[in-house]
């Protein structure tokens, strides 16, 4: 075999171990089976040893097949990694931009940018990993990760986008209803929601002056696991929601919700940053473009500002 054959006899062996089948893989790749399976018997030829076992129904891969497969996918990974610094050397906006934030936070500001990029740049691509855990730029090869709130100290390379606060607000019935807290015990007394962390209700510490917690004696308290799923629920009336102001404040502008601003509150709710990380100290083309379109989207001040914040 020739040695530049050997990636592409790679990513065929890569697709008939996905579609467990030469003819999938014949159709995945515009080929015929049988010429699909001639390479697949030159790479085991060349590699000395079988990579599956055949039979009229199936195909498995052999342990030396899984081996492979996983290393496989590495090696095709790493040169489509080459080709993409490659062509960022020369400034041209392609390959795969690979994110991972907030659920929330990219449906509402991640995705409109990527649809615009994706207008502009025929070439680029999106991977969105939509997640609550703490993604890694390097384990999980990611271009940028956001993460909003303080950040640990790190030698990934950190851009803010944007500021964040937290805002009290809650539906015009639900106040008409409830009425409007005046001091902190009466807010106390009224319906809050929150997003649950176990049994700690961590973010109305700043409010109530000390951690809440499902066992204690408030009214009702709802909470819920989505930031999403928390404002609608204040949208729909059923509380006193403690939220980041990039989640509500699109709501609070169109009369959907209204802030409270208790006079009692020790001091302003504090600021903190929503920030893009990323490994590479010069990154390719298509990550400085995707942060220059994100920062004019969201815009300075941002456009979920409630207070020129």
């Amino acid at each position: 075999m020739q040695s530049e054959k050997f990636a592409e006899f790679l990513g065929v062996f890569v697709d008939v171990a996905r579609e467990h089948s030469f003819s999938g893989a014949a159709r995945r790749r515009g080929r015929s089976p049988s010429s699909i399976g001639r390479q697949i018997d030159t790479l085991e030829a060349y590699l000395e040893t079988p990579l599956f076992l055949r039979s009229t129904r199936h195909l498995t891969l052999t342990d030396a097949g899984e081996t492979l497969l996983v290393r496989s996918r590495e090696i095709l990974d790493s040169l489509v990694d080459v080709r993409q610094e490659i062509a960022s050397m020369k400034g041209d906006v392609s390959g795969i931009l690979r994110l991972a934030c907030y659920p929330t936070f990219g449906k509402r500001y991640i995705l409109p940018v990527m649809a615009q990029l994706a207008r502009q740049y025929p070439e680029l691509d999106f991977h969105l990993d939509l997640t609550e855990r703490l993604a890694e730029p390097v384990a999980d090869r990611l271009d940028l990760v956001i993460r909003i709130g303080d950040l640990e100290d790190s030698t990934l390379i950190s851009s803010r986008i944007a500021l964040q606060k937290r805002v009290l607000c809650a539906s015009g019935d639900y106040l008409a209803q409830a009425g409007i807290p005046q001091t902190r015990a009466e807010l106390e007394s009224h319906r809050l929601i929150d997003k649950i962390h176990g049994a700690d209700l961590l973010q109305w510490q700043h409010v109530l002056g000390h951690q809440a917690t499902v066992d204690d004696q408030m009214s009702a308290i709802f909470v819920c696991d989505d930031f999403e799923g928390m404002r609608q629920a204040a949208v729909e009336g059923l509380g006193i929601a403690y939220l980041p102001d990039w989640v509500v404040g699109p709501d609070i502008q169109a009369g959907h919700l209204t802030q409270v601003s208790p006079k009692w509150l020790p001091q302003e709710p504090p600021t903190t940053g929503i920030y893009a990380l990323r490994a590479l100290r010069h990154p390719p083309a298509r990550v400085t473009v995707f942060l220059d379109a994100l920062r004019a989207y969201i815009g300075n001040p941002p456009l979920w500002s409630v207070d020129g914040n």
